[in-house]
């Protein structure tokens, strides 16, 4: 079940969107910082201009993606405790049966009998642990397409009114030297390009009243 482990991390972090829009980072003033997040993250790259997304910080603080995220962890959990759960009481069934058979505790017709039992319930386990498996792999699935879909949505609003003529997703940070290095399809640019911080808090901004209207 480690595997399941890694395929939430990979899955909620891999998350990319290919979508339009958004607008660039800049810091909070004395005068602003009242301000809601969304009104102080305010576009500093022209209309019209090819700008970026870091996603993997979109993904790692974006609130929904967050709380969904919390929400399949825990039914990953509890899944993974009752296959263990399982597993461990077959396991102990194997190595009674096996005890038994070594002591001569069982005539061959009973210890066939035995065997047959224990066959049968790997083959029902075996048949749960995928079953289970599988539902992990939907539910991740769908807490990604959530994600996305909402993503997408507000970029897409967001971008009628900045009009950029690109966006581009890309991952990585900032450097001390004021070039930030990205992973493909973004390699360096120019930070007043990047619209993360902007894009990040009118998503959490409308994830907020969306939640509060409910």
């Amino acid at each position: 079940m480690k595997k399941t482990t890694h395929i939430l991390s990979a899955l909620a972090m891999g998350a990319v969107v290919a979508f339009g829009a958004v607008s660039c980072n800049q810091t909070k003033t004395a005068e602003n910082a009242e301000a809601p997040a969304a009104e102080t993250a305010e576009a500093c790259a022209p209309k019209g201009a090819i700008v970026y997304i870091d996603m993997t910080k979109v993904m790692a603080e974006y609130d929904m993606a967050n709380d969904l995220r919390a929400v399949v962890e825990t039914k990953v959990s509890e899944i993974q405790a009752e296959i263990t759960r399982r597993e461990t009481n077959l396991a102990n069934a194997v190595t009674k049966y096996q005890d038994r058979m070594q002591k001569g505790l069982m005539t061959r017709s009973v210890a066939e009998v035995e065997a047959e039992k224990l066959q049968k319930q790997e083959i029902e386990f075996n048949n749960y642990a995928n079953q289970k498996n599988n539902e992990i792999n939907e539910e991740l699935l769908v807490m990604n397409n959530q994600i996305n879909d909402a993503i997408a949505t507000f970029v897409k609003k967001y971008n009628e009114e900045k009009q950029y003529a690109m966006i581009i997703v890309s991952q990585g940070d900032a450097e001390g030297d004021g070039v930030v290095t990205l992973s493909a399809p973004v390699l360096t640019a120019d930070p007043s390009l990047d619209i993360t911080d902007a894009v990040l808090a009118g998503l959490n901004e409308e994830y907020i009243a969306s939640k509060n209207s409910k």
